[in-house]
């Protein structure tokens, strides 16, 4: 029970230390295709999810993208017809603005976590912080597949 009750301590210190990281950091790898993979994966969110530019998705996204989120149509357009309802053109920024975490890079498979923070379902006015988790996965340079735990709406 103690031994279960420091690590369970130690990953606490260590996710909120993560959640200042510089995530410049977070690109690097000493595999270049890794690297590049999540530098991809950096920039798509950066300009299409969190800056609004649905333009940029050809660039980003192979036109038989599949989504694995069950809000969101799979295929390109059906990703641009969705975030075209709500997504506004912004400027784009240097960082991503969400809470990142990490980013994780193994064979054609990029994993970014985010701080993600909740009402608390049991103490009225208190909220909770969890993690929440994308993966996407890379083929021939650009966005083939997304998972997320999204749960139908």
């Amino acid at each position: 029970m103690k031994k279960a009750g420091l690590l369970f301590v130690f990953a606490l210190l260590l996710t909120f230390t993560s959640f200042g990281q510089d995530q410049k950091a977070m690109l690097s790898s000493k595999d270049p295709q890794l690297a590049k993979n999540k530098k991809l994966i950096y920039d798509f969110w950066r300009e299409v999810l969190e800056g609004g530019h649905l333009e940029l998705a050809d660039k980003y996204l192979l036109p038989t993208y599949i989504q694995h989120n069950p809000n969101v149509p799979t295929g390109r357009q059906g990703f641009i017809d969705f975030f075209s309802k709500f997504a506004k053109p912004l400027a784009i920024k240097a960082t991503v603005k969400a809470p990142l975490i990490s980013i994780v890079a193994e064979g054609n498979l990029v994993v970014l976590s985010f701080k993600d923070e909740h009402p608390d379902p049991k103490v009225k006015g208190k909220k909770y912080v969890t993690t929440w988790f994308d993966m996407l996965r890379v083929e021939n340079g650009k966005i083939a597949e997304h998972w997320d735990s999204a749960l139908k709406n």
